[in-house]
């Protein structure tokens, strides 16, 4: 009873838009509503993200991955990073920023774990998405890389009420389904999330595939049941990805091209 009080607490604080944020989060989304502003200073810009090692840390791998370094010379400055990989991505590994902070903050060790292997789980499938999406499901693969950043914001959100709330998700009947969608829906909404990435990833638990897979949700399906790390969550397993890509060869033989991309590209998100 006090587990389903205690969902029930989460669920209606959601509901009036009142979601419980760390103080570190907080930073992180002021950083992201700057990167949106389109007549942001480019020196403002960059003196925001050097104020941030791990985000520089990481926008310097993403410029040096596979997928945006193809003449191979290395990139050793925050500026040319920006440089080469953009706005729209620096605002991506923004984003990265702010749902890997949810777990930042963990105490209890078990928890903790969770978090790291659903951020690990999280990497690989944007990492896949961007791929797929390049090659497969007819999907802007810069669109499919952000929404495999975000996808898991909802489970990293619970886990981080979990830290105060011990047994919160032991039984994920008790918060799975309509309170699930509910958190992940006002979650959306308090990151800015646009309309089309919301709606993928609010419609992902539950989600089956027919092929031939098209569009953000099946991209973002078939990432998560490609992953090899996978989530420590029930609620974020899905195989029904299962039968289209053991009949699809056309699949395994791009995720097989593309296998150094995908490589390089989660590698620089788990900096």
């Amino acid at each position: 009873m006090i587990k389903l009080d205690q969902i029930s607490q989460i669920v209606t604080q959601a509901a009036r838009g009142e979601l419980v944020f760390p103080t570190s989060v907080n930073a992180a989304l002021r950083l992201q509503l700057m990167l949106a502003d389109p007549d942001a200073d480019t020196e403002d810009v960059l003196r925001c993200v050097l104020a941030e090692p791990v985000l520089a840390a990481r926008t310097v791998a993403l410029a040096n991955a596979a997928v945006f370094n193809r003449g191979g010379k290395p990139i050793t400055s925050v500026r040319a990073a920006v440089a080469r990989v953009g706005y729209r991505h620096l605002y991506t590994m923004a984003a990265s920023m702010v749902v890997r902070q949810f777990g930042a903050r963990i105490r209890d060790p078990q928890l903790r774990a969770q978090a790291e292997q659903l951020w690990q789980h999280t990497a690989h499938v944007a990492a896949l998405a961007y791929v797929i999406a390049a090659r497969l499901t007819a999907t802007d693969p810069d669109t499919a890389l952000f929404a495999g950043i975000i996808h898991e914001a909802g489970g990293f959100y619970l886990l981080s009420r979990a830290d105060d709330m011990p047994g919160l998700l032991d039984d994920p009947a008790d918060w799975s389904g309509a309170p699930q969608e509910i958190i992940t829906r006002e979650l959306m909404k308090k990151l800015s999330i646009p309309d089309p990435v919301s709606l993928a990833v609010v419609s992902l638990p539950g989600a089956t595939l027919t092929p031939p897979p098209l569009g953000l949700r099946d991209t973002l399906l078939l990432a998560k049941h490609l992953a090899p790390v996978p989530s420590p969550l029930a609620l974020a397993a899905n195989h029904s990805a299962a039968g289209l890509v053991d009949d699809n060869a056309v699949l395994g033989q791009i995720l097989a091209e593309s296998r150094d991309d995908a490589a390089s590209m989660s590698a620089a998100l788990l900096v």
